[in-house]
């Protein structure tokens, strides 16, 4: 018979009863898995020594697969079966690839990136659960233990099937997901129980595919984001892009092949790996068109070209520290995290930004895996290092919210709202009599619903009939701990109910995310005069619909006379609602509504006598 072991709830477990858990930072470069020991904090790395893993795939036609730094000698002879930041297609859809011009045999499907390979057809969610599987055997081997759970980091910005799609790759590893992370947030724990840290951080996130910045207030324990930007369409990729499209700026390359742009790329990569220790590089290979490349790269000349890329990651520094109401001047420290922060460019002129030497006391290839292990321990009911209690409140990167008449946008939930998170708004009907609502559920910073990303859609039925305005609908939404958000609609008198988990087949791409911020900001005016005008068009539209039906059923009440000076009026209205004067509108408005004031008081009069008809007024 099987016997079980129990224990008395929140009981801390005894030491030789500790929980094996880790933190996973699965990186678009490289990743890396850490775990708690001995009340410390600890990469654990492989049976060479090796703490990093490179993020590379490569399927072999015997069968095989080859993981990390062996995958990468695919990249020059095998390109289209080699993945390389493969984190980058993660709920990406078809189309998405397609325009990124990733170097892989696509097949086409309408919703999610899907890649013709050696061994049958693959998606990014079975590539990176290789780079999970890789990882969490690891770890079992070194500490000779089956793991309860896994903390896996993800850039802030990413969408909710982005994070779904990793929550999905590391259910294909064999790991239980304890909880997403931001991998800024990871990085704010890293440092925060190392140190003791309080008061406001900013945490620079610029790692080998996505670009985050995060402001943090550290407070006894509490780490509360304030706000969190990102340009996931910039990191030390697009760094490397520069030094090739430098490298071939004189030469032809109509005839280089896939194979050719993948290997410059790697030349490219070590490059600015050596030019972060050496003043100059030396740059010697040959292309399979015959063409050697003998050159010598100076760091003072790639420093001029990647100057451009870092004063843009300093945009959003610019707009985090606005949506945080605070200063650089306000900011105790900033924590460097990501490979590409070893660069001395960026490190100079984030410093110069902030007045202050940037925190680089953790290896930034690191702190993020460290953070995360750290709350690992923690989710496994371990103690924490040095009983240390503490609490994490992340933030929601965009806006949620759902359409409504007139294809508005309600926001429900703001961005930078911390998470987990439940709001609930109420709703009502648009006709008489409508017993079904569509829920349209939406993500975006703009205020008309074809400017936002569609997430879902689903129905309420069962509405009790009223007239229009009479019932009233709540509307629920809930965003969990990993950022993974749930609706739910339920009419108040009835109770009838319908909800929805939002799962959609892909996610945002990375230059949509950026573009719905800086839509929303640059676009604020523009926004809010194109919401005044479907308001009050909207406005126009109801009137008219109450006055049909009251004509309809009234129409008795006025003289011929009367009954066309308000078809006319009705007539005009119409047409002013048909345009895009907010004003002309407006006053259509209010001049039928003051064309059938008298209407109104009539058909009031008839109501209140039909009511009263036959009654005494003792009845009354």
């Amino acid at each position: 018979m099987a016997l079980l072991q129990i224990s008395e709830p929140n009981a801390s477990p005894e030491p030789h009863h500790r929980r094996s858990a880790v933190g996973i930072d699965l990186g678009t470069t490289n990743s890396l898995v850490a775990t708690v020991r001995n009340s410390v904090a600890e990469i654990i790395p492989d049976e060479n020594g090796k703490a990093i893993l490179p993020s590379a795939v490569s399927y072999q036609k015997d069968g095989s697969v080859l993981i990390g730094g062996s995958a990468l000698h695919g990249k020059k002879h095998d390109p289209a079966n080699t993945f390389i930041s493969v984190k980058r297609l993660m709920g990406r859809s078809y189309q998405e690839a397609v325009a990124m011009s990733v170097p892989y045999d696509l097949v086409a499907d309408a919703n999610i990136v899907k890649f013709n390979t050696h061994q049958g057809v693959l998606s990014p969610i079975e590539v990176s659960a290789q780079i999970l599987a890789k990882l969490r055997q690891r770890a079992e081997d070194a500490l000779d233990d089956e793991l309860v759970g896994a903390v896996i980091t993800v850039p802030a910005y990413f969408d909710d099937a982005q994070r779904q799609a990793t929550k999905d790759a590391a259910r294909l590893a064999g790991l239980n997901v304890l909880r997403l992370l931001n991998e800024p947030t990871a990085a704010a724990v890293a440092y925060g129980l190392d140190n003791g840290a309080e008061g406001v951080y900013a945490v620079y996130d610029l790692g080998g595919g996505t670009f985050d910045i995060s402001i943090l207030r550290l407070s006894k324990g509490v780490f509360e984001v304030l706000a969190t930007v990102g340009d996931t369409q910039l990191g030390g990729d697009d760094f490397d892009d520069l030094i090739v499209e430098d490298i071939v700026k004189y030469h032809d390359t109509s005839e280089f092949s896939k194979a050719d742009w993948r290997h410059l790329k790697t030349i490219a990569r070590k490059v600015r790996e050596k030019l972060t220790d050496m003043p100059k590089a030396f740059v010697q290979t040959s292309l399979s068109n015959g063409l050697h490349l003998d050159l010598n790269f100076p760091r003072s000349h790639f420093e001029n070209l990647a100057r451009q890329l870092v004063a843009k990651t300093l945009e959003s520094v610019k707009q985090a520290l606005k949506d945080a109401a605070i200063t650089a001047a306000d900011v105790n420290g900033v924590v460097m995290v990501g490979g590409a922060t070893r660069m001395p460019i960026v490190r100079q002129m984030v410093g110069e930004f902030f007045q202050k030497p940037p925190l680089t006391d953790i290896d930034p290839d690191q702190v993020v895996a460290i953070g995360a292990a750290l709350q690992a321990n923690k989710l496994a009911g371990n103690p924490a290092p040095g009983d240390e209690d503490w609490l994490l409140l992340d933030v929601t990167p965009l806006s949620l919210g759902l359409e409504t008449m007139g294809g508005l946008v309600e926001k429900v939930i703001p961005r930078n709202s911390v998470i987990p998170v439940a709001r609930a708004q109420d709703f009502t009907t648009f006709k008489d009599g409508q017993t079904a609502m569509s829920i349209h559920v939406l993500q975006g910073e703009r205020e008309l619903v074809d400017q936002c990303r569609s997430l879902a859609r689903f129905e309420l039925r069962g509405i009790p009939p009223m007239v229009a305005g009479a019932a009233r609908i709540r509307v629920s939404f809930q965003v969990d701990a990993d950022g993974l958000l749930s609706v739910s609609a339920q009419e108040q008198s009835s109770g009838v109910h319908a909800d929805i988990t939002v799962k959609p087949s892909y996610g945002l791409s990375d230059d949509e995310i950026s573009k719905m911020l800086s839509d929303g900001m640059g676009n604020a005016q523009f926004d809010a005069q194109q919401r005044l005008l479907r308001e009050q068009q909207l406005e126009a539209q109801q009137l008219l619909q109450s006055l049909r039906s009251a004509l309809e059923s009234d129409a008795d009440l006025l003289s011929p006379q009367e009954l066309a000076e308000v078809q006319a009026q009705m007539q005009h209205t119409e047409a002013s609602a048909a345009g895009d004067d907010v004003e002309a509108i407006r006053q259509a408005v209010a001049k039928l509504s003051a064309a059938t004031e008298e209407f109104a008081a009539r058909r009031m009069d008839r109501s209140i006598r039909q009511a009263l008809a036959g009654k005494s007024v003792d009845d009354v």
